[in-house]
């Protein structure tokens, strides 16, 4: 079996979950972890005593390796990940990938020039719950899709550099634009800054879609309850995917509202409600975060394109720096430019 030789930069709030997940493939194999805060290492020393740490990242150059995990703030993505490429090594950057899509295009092109893989950390398209939330979409099962509505909430953590919008907005983004197979043409954004004067952290979010579908995604820094909730409203069925929920992660709700179909009068003009089974579908869960780390190494070796490519990572982008735009002009509706 070939062994691909891994280092990861960026040992805090993320990079122990990659960390692991490498750890424990047979396929990789984890030379040096790179972190500034000394305690991260000590943290490594502990429990890995087999790995190489530094708080420089460039010593992970002279390592032999053939790609490197980044984990670090999202204001420092760009910076690293060019010097990466540029030292011949395959890239998998955590969400955001850049603070701009400026950098983004320009680091697309760096890993093209270098013929490097660059992949991007959207963990939820490797969900298989989310697949199975696509699957139901796609075969027409719930019907058609009048809207649907996301929530990603929790108390903390604050981050300073970046809004709440930035932080927990591109894996809802990258849900939607997954499971409908379509790039929204416009959003509009609203949030309100609760406990620093300077910084949003509630924020709610429109996307509007070339069908008409819209989405909805609510993000809170400041809620009593961690929520990771996605509820799509169709014509035949509604179906919510909970990743909170340890084992059903998907309930399927046969209800509905029917109507005359021409109604003349307001005699005419009456509802009836469905009220049908909820279903639990056995769906074989996997960690997703294995299934990506998996991914990434199956696509250094083969020399495949991955399923969240840089193209992924930019149009996530794309759409947050239009949501950004709609926040500072008091939530107009912001066209998104493909």
């Amino acid at each position: 079996m070939d062994v691909t030789q891994i280092g990861v930069i960026g040992c805090g709030y993320w990079g122990p979950n990659l960390l692991r997940n490498f750890m424990e493939i047979p396929s990789s194999n984890v030379k040096m972890v790179a972190d500034i805060k000394q305690d991260r290492l000590d943290f490594v020393h502990k429990s890995y005593p087999g790995v190489q740490t530094t708080a420089d990242y460039h010593d992970l150059f002279s390592q032999g390796l053939d790609a490197v995990v980044i984990a670090t703030p999202p204001e420092t993505h760009f910076a690293i990940a060019k010097e990466c490429f540029e030292n011949g090594l395959h890239v998998l950057v955590e969400k955001p990938m850049t603070r701009t899509s400026r950098e983004a295009e320009e680091l697309m092109q760096i890993a093209k020039k270098h013929q490097k893989i660059l992949m991007v950390g959207h963990t939820f398209e490797y969900n298989s719950a989310v697949h199975a939330l696509k699957t139901m979409i796609k075969s027409g099962d719930i019907g058609d899709v009048y809207y649907i509505d996301t929530a990603r909430l929790n108390l903390g953590l604050f981050r300073p550099e970046l809004n709440v919008m930035w932080d927990l907005a591109p894996h809802d983004v990258s849900i939607l634009m997954y499971i409908l197979d379509m790039v929204p043409i416009s959003v509009s954004a609203y949030g309100i800054k609760c406990i620093f004067q300077n910084l949003y952290d509630v924020v709610y979010m429109n996307l509007l879609f070339p069908n008409g579908l819209v989405a909805h995604i609510h993000t809170s820094w400041i809620d009593p309850c961690k929520v990771r909730r996605v509820t799509v409203v169709g014509s035949k069925k509604m179906v919510v995917y909970n990743d909170i929920e340890a084992n059903e992660k998907i309930r399927i709700y046969d209800k509905g509202v029917d109507v005359h179909p021409y109604p003349n009068t307001y005699a005419d003009f009456q509802c009836s409600y469905r009220y049908g089974d909820l279903i639990i579908p056995n769906i074989r869960l996997t960690e997703p975060l294995r299934q990506e780390c998996t991914h990434f190494l199956e696509c250094v070796r083969e020399g495949n394109d991955p399923w969240t490519s840089g193209e992924d990572g930019l149009r996530v982008i794309k759409i947050l720096e239009a949501a950004e735009r709609s926040l500072m002009n008091g939530a107009h509706q912001e066209t998104i430019v493909w």
